[in-house]
């Protein structure tokens, strides 16, 4: 077990230097001077003075360079400052990680207990009306873009009916009511893929799961249906869930980009896009990092609950 864990760890290495490669490289690539991006708008420098922030950033080394020079940095903790504010990347992201998890955790949870619980019944109660109202939903969930629904919820729930904020962010742990209203929107309109998916998903495997010899031989032995479903069926089922569930970090944080921008929520994903436009090198490429390597981590951990939902996998190689 800990030879596959160091294993795959290794495994992950190549892949995050070659996603914030990419990233770095795609960022230099973008029309326009580095070197007047990082003054900031409205200031003029002549070419003298220019040449001089080029050296100092390295911006007149090959891309290669000035990758292995920031990589260097960022392995020693130091992400650079952000030209916007001129505060250290790091603090920045500590603080916006911390909200962006928040509601990306409460889409997560939501996800797992409306759509988990959906499928389950979708499955039992096979071509019954709550199996069409959850195949409705789930289809809904899938085809409608996250920032379109992001905006009706908005319109209805915040403007029409003032039931709900609609911009802005509570932490959650200061003033949990206030926290929890100001989430219920977001994580609503970033979470309905999710949940969707993982309810299709569910209801997919319970089906197949359901079909097999040892369910009807529980029922024959008289077992209570509902202990035949949680106890016997389920734990099967999950494994081709589990896979959905480490793929919708991703989702997640991709997710966050829009919907932090929609409801001014101040995350990595609010930060990434005023870094993109402001051409804020070093704070796109620390939350691409950060949000790489949650990603990378999540589908870890997605392997060992395999191994603890089904006994019979092992990673003993």
């Amino acid at each position: 077990m800990w030879i596959y864990f160091l294993k795959r760890l290794l495994q992950m290495i190549p892949v995050m230097l070659i996603v914030t490669f990419l990233v770095y490289a795609l960022m230099l690539a973008i029309p326009g001077d580095p070197a007047r991006a990082l003054i900031g708008p409205g200031e003029s420098l002549d070419e003298e003075q220019l040449d001089y922030i080029r050296k100092k950033h390295n911006l007149d080394k090959p891309v290669i360079v000035q990758y292995g020079i920031w990589l260097g940095k960022a392995l020693q903790g130091d992400l650079g400052r952000s030209t916007q504010n001129q505060r250290p990347v790091a603090d920045e992201l500590k603080s916006r990680a911390l909200v962006t998890l928040q509601f990306g955790l409460v889409a997560w949870l939501a996800a797992i207990f409306i759509g988990v619980p959906l499928g389950i019944a979708s499955a039992v109660y096979r071509g019954k009306p709550i199996d069409f109202f959850a195949t409705i939903i789930s289809i809904g969930g899938v085809a409608i873009p996250n920032f379109w629904l992001g905006i009706m919820c908005i319109l209805y729930f915040g403007v029409v009916l003032g039931w709900l904020p609609t911009q802005g962010y509570v932490d959650i742990f200061e003033n949990p009511r206030e926290g929890l209203r100001h989430m219920v929107l977001p994580a609503f309109a970033l979470g309905i893929t999710s949940w969707a998916l993982i309810m299709r998903q569910c209801r997919s495997a319970m089906l197949e799961v359901l079909a097999q010899d040892y369910v009807r031989t529980a029922h024959a032995k008289g077992l209570l249906k509902t202990k035949v479903v949680w106890v016997h069926a389920l734990r099967n089922a999950l494994l081709p869930v589990v896979t959905v569930f480490g793929l919708q970090t991703g989702r997640i944080f991709a997710g966050s980009i829009v919907i932090e921008t929609l409801f001014g929520i101040p995350g990595m994903g609010q930060f990434m896009v005023q870094a993109i436009f402001a051409r804020d090198f070093q704070a796109v490429q620390g939350s691409i990092l950060i949000m790489a390597m949650a990603v990378l981590l999540a589908n870890l951990i997605t392997d060992f609950v395999y191994a603890w939902l089904d006994p019979r996998i092992r990673y003993n190689d």
